[in-house]
């Protein structure tokens, strides 16, 4: 095992020995691995540099089975798995990193070399599954990640930190691609057990992993995935938040810093406590019903950093025994979230799956039974669940009083013109987000619901509407207004007779004009939209964009290990 004496590959080790299996204990150094054996039976010591030329090592040593537990995986070559796959020998390893993992199977090979074999994509992959089975679709899943303070993290773990912090991460949220930034995005989460046992809400940012190329490819409905990850402690949380801004900004990169991460959380290391916390969310529709699964995992007594290494234990057991289809891929599939319960009993760790009740779409419990009566194709823009998107067409009209213009620029309207138009729905606590892209130009507006109306807020201006249903349409009635939460005269307020139906088609169809008294029209758009889940044009563009990034990135993986893609 490479890394075999470090923080996961000891515990690694130490599960594989107390199996029964002869565990080869490799590392840069010697004396580190000779100390590591000295207190495992079944251990002995090898000197290897998994960045090295492994070949000759593996082929006198001729193991039954490789497991790279070394890392750091971010920006990593093949030349592991490549050699594994020459000499015909299994392969497996704890990656987490995107890049690294979802281009393993350009690795041609007739044994199993399996990548990912660790709480991502392995375990947080099983858990999507099982909470997502008997779903028709699935709008979003969310998980999560927190590591107790006294996790204390390895060299290989600080440097992958610090490597993905303020770096570009691919998101599929909206119905599109999109990107956020490693550590940002930071939110408080819970990590709860129906009997009420929890942590404190702790801090996660989000995470560059596997996840979220796998997952939307995988899933009925092409999901918004998101994965966050944090410390227990709030303050370090903020550092790398901190820290994440320069180099969004700037470019360059902090991992030339890991090195110091190991002292600073030394310093820390008595704060705290010993308790970590995982939960994945899945957000769909069963039978008809709006649901939240919910999984949360709380591992107590220290046992938090024993979840990474579960999974290469049970794919090591089924490799061993010959039970392993040959290839090369991710470890997203290969497992069940049972086979990780009788794992999950030998340590201080208890799990838990939960169904919540989502509540009506907004527009719906504005509505009432009005809203079952509109075209299926309005039903369905508005049946936002936690995320969503549509993208179609608009035809755009600005007036020509110069300060309708001035208006329009300030909130953001398109120009005049023909302009592809993608609109992504956020919900959550009861208020959707819609964001409008008219061909690059956006603009925002949020909506809630106030009594009997529904509410839609500008920046500091409010717009209270009533929803009235005219046939299978719809149209918005503007009843008030507001800035700043004072309230202003309607006779001053913009006109506005917004109406929704089903085109010809089948699509959504609005005209949306948009008036001032003295100033006449600020603007006019109508057009259509397809949800993004119906459009095989937008989920080919994704993966076709995605598949271009990993041949990328794979090509230059193996170029440099000195073999072409042919010759892997």
């Amino acid at each position: 095992m490479l890394g075999g004496y470090g923080g996961f590959g000891g515990r690694l080790s130490r599960r594989l020995a107390g199996a029964g299996h002869e565990v080869v204990v490799a590392g840069r150094r010697l004396s580190e691995a000779r100390r590591f054996c000295d207190g495992v039976p079944g251990c002995r010591p090898l000197a290897a540099d998994r960045n090295g030329d492994l070949t000759a090592l593996f082929a006198a040593e001729r193991p039954n089975l490789v497991i790279d537990a070394a890392g750091p995986f971010q920006g990593s070559d093949y030349r592991v798995p490549i050699a594994c796959a020459a000499l015909g020998i299994p392969y497996l390893d704890l990656a987490d990193d995107r890049a690294f993992v979802t281009g393993i199977d350009a690795v041609r090979a007739d044994v199993p070399i399996i990548s990912g074999a660790s709480s991502v994509p392995a375990l947080s992959g099983a858990v999507a599954r099982h909470l997502v089975d008997g779903m028709e679709r699935v709008s979003a899943v969310e998980a999560a990640i927190s590591a107790s303070n006294q996790a204390a993290a390895g060299p290989s773990v600080a440097t992958a930190i610090l490597s993905s912090v303020g770096q570009p991460v691919p998101l599929w949220r909206g119905g599109r691609s999109g990107i956020g930034h490693g550590w940002q995005d930071m939110r408080p989460e819970g990590f709860e057990l129906a009997d009420g046992t929890s942590l404190d809400r702790r801090w996660t940012g989000l995470a560059d992993v596997p996840d979220l190329v796998l997952l939307p490819a995988r899933l009925a409905g092409q999901p918004m995935v998101v994965f966050r990850a944090g410390t227990e402690l709030g303050f370090q949380n903020l550092a790398l938040w901190l820290a994440s801004w320069p180099v969004r900004w700037f470019g360059g990169s902090l991992r030339p810093l890991a090195r110091w991460l190991l002292p600073l959380q030394h310093l820390t290391a008595r704060l705290g406590g010993d308790r970590s916390g995982m939960v994945v969310r899945a957000f769909g529709v069963t039978a008809g019903r709006r649901v939240e699964r919910r999984w949360t995992l709380i591992a107590d007594k220290g046992d938090g950093p024993e979840i990474p290494t579960l999974a290469a234990v049970i794919l090591a057991e089924r490799i061993l025994k010959g039970a392993c289809r040959p290839g090369a891929r991710d470890a997203g599939e290969e497992l069940s979230l049972a086979e990780f319960a009788p794992e999950f009993a030998r340590l201080a760790v208890r799990h838990e799956t939960r169904e919540i009740a989502q509540p009506d779409p907004l527009y719906r419990r504005l509505m009432g039974a009005e809203f079952d009566r509109l075209s299926p194709a309005v039903r369905e823009l508005h049946a936002v669940l936690r995320d969503g998107g549509a993208s179609g067409h608009a035809t755009v009209t600005r007036g020509g009083n110069p300060l309708a213009g001035l208006i329009a620029a300030v909130i953001g309207f398109p120009p005049a013109g023909e302009h592809p138009l993608h609109v992504s729905f956020s919900e959550r606590d009861g208020e959707e987000l819609w964001t409008r892209d008219f061909n690059g130009r956006r603009f925002r507006s949020r909506m809630t619901q106030c009594g009997e109306e529904l509410v839609e807020r500008f920046g500091p201006l409010r717009f209270h509407f009533a929803l009235i249903r005219e046939g299978v349409g719809l149209r918005m009635a503007m009843s008030g207004w507001s800035c700043l939460g004072v309230g202003l005269p309607l006779a001053l307020a913009p006109r506005s007779a917004a109406r929704e139906t089903e085109d010809a088609q089948g699509r959504f169809s609005f005209d949306v004009p948009i008036e001032l008294p003295l100033v006449g029209l600020i603007v006019h758009y109508r057009g259509w939209l397809t949800p993004a889940h119906r459009s095989g044009e937008v989920r080919h563009q994704h993966e076709g964009a995605e598949l271009e990034v990993r041949t990328s990135w794979v090509t230059e993986r193996l170029t440099e290990t000195g073999k072409s893609r042919d010759g892997a």
